[in-house]
């Protein structure tokens, strides 16, 4: 079975309800069956649990976690009794929106009562799709009228939307629906984001890499809407044209494992095939490695950017410079870079700059 497990998140007003009829519409037709979640907090408020009814705020969220949690266990259990191929579970709002609604302070105690962390509960999702609020970018349209659990202002859905995109960046796979369009095509972009992720009717992987002026960490780290993720990156044996790796990803002994096969389509294109496994299986699979390349060990620090998401990787082996990469969901698609960050040149089609061939360098290439 196929079963892939998504968030559709996003600020106040920023079209969720649409969104899932489209989503039902187009991939069942794609041949998935679809699963809806629906929005916890919605249904908690309008049956009268709310953090004005409960004792605390903390309260009232651990309440909220607990039951997201117990629902998407429920969700998957019966999932996988289903005699079908392909299964897509869509969660309205998942486990990390919490975050957007609670101090640092009150989240991590969250944390520790439910015996959890952030990383495994963020990367539990094969992906996460953020549509922006209308009060972003299409003012006129923003409304509270059509849900009685919704009651921020424009400013502070405004507020709201950028703490929800920063509590989920980190995730290997976040996408941002702007407003930058009508609000139909703003829902073609979404369905054509997920049918990219699903590899429907093909998995590919439309990437651009930069080579950049060695970025100013404290700067980085000190951007909310900015995640730290350290990764280790192991080759292991294949075929010719074929590309084959094993990932830990994760921070503080918090990890997640990834195996992931590439194929080359073009210079910028190419099919990706990754699976989430156990540590278990990373561990096996380690003895599988490519021993003529060096295991690749770099931080990468996710960041969100007007409405793009970009990962920058820095090696321990350089000083002066660092590789910034960007997904996009159009070959044409343009570039808006954070005006922090100094592009040296493209790199894209150059094989010197590809982590397979910074694999096989040895010490001295790093000097």
């Amino acid at each position: 079975m196929e079963l892939s497990k998504i968030v559709i998140t996003g600020g106040p007003c920023a079209g969720k309800s649409t969104a899932m009829s489209w989503i039902q519409n187009a991939f069942t037709k794609q041949g998935y069956t679809v699963l809806f979640i629906p929005e916890t907090a919605t249904e908690l408020i309008t049956g009268g649990v709310a953090p004005w009814t409960c004792g605390s705020r903390a309260d009232y969220q651990k309440c909220q976690m607990q039951l997201q949690l117990e629902k998407e266990k429920v969700f998957e259990q019966a999932a996988r009794t289903m005699t079908v191929n392909k299964i897509l579970i869509v969660c309205d709002r998942g486990a990390l929106d919490n975050k957007a609604y609670m101090t640092d302070d009150d989240f991590q105690q969250l944390l520790q009562q439910l015996h959890t962390n952030e990383i495994e509960l963020r990367d539990q999702y094969d992906a996460v799709f953020h549509l922006v609020s209308a009060a972003k970018g299409a003012e006129a349209f923003y409304t509270t009228s059509n849900n009685a659990a919704r009651t921020e202002t424009v400013e502070q859905a405004c507020s709201l939307d950028d703490k929800l995109i920063g509590a989920w960046t980190g995730h290997p796979h976040l996408r941002i629906i702007d407003n930058s369009t009508s609000f139909e095509e703003k829902m073609h972009r979404l369905l054509s984001e997920i049918s990219s992720f699903l590899g429907v009717p093909e998995p590919f992987e439309i990437e651009r890499k930069f080579l950049i002026e060695y970025p100013n960490i404290s700067v980085l780290e000190m951007n909310p809407n900015c995640k730290r993720i350290e990764i280790i990156q192991t080759y292991l044996k294949s075929q010719d044209g074929e590309e084959i790796r094993v990932r830990q990803r994760g921070m503080n002994e918090n990890y997640v494992y990834f195996k992931t096969i590439k194929r080359h389509v073009s210079d910028i294109k190419r099919i990706e095939i990754e699976e989430r496994i156990s540590k278990e299986d990373y561990l096996t699979l380690l003895m599988e490695a490519d021993t003529s390349r060096r295991q690749i060990r770099k931080t990468r620090y996710c960041l969100t950017y007007d409405g793009q998401y970009f990962e920058i990787d820095v090696y321990p082996f350089w000083h002066h410079q660092a590789i910034l990469e960007i997904e996009l969901s159009d070959e044409n698609q343009k570039i808006r870079f954070p005006k922090d960050i100094r592009v040296i040149k493209e790199v894209t089609q150059d094989p010197a700059y590809k982590n397979a061939s910074l694999s096989k360098m040895t010490g001295e290439h790093f000097l």
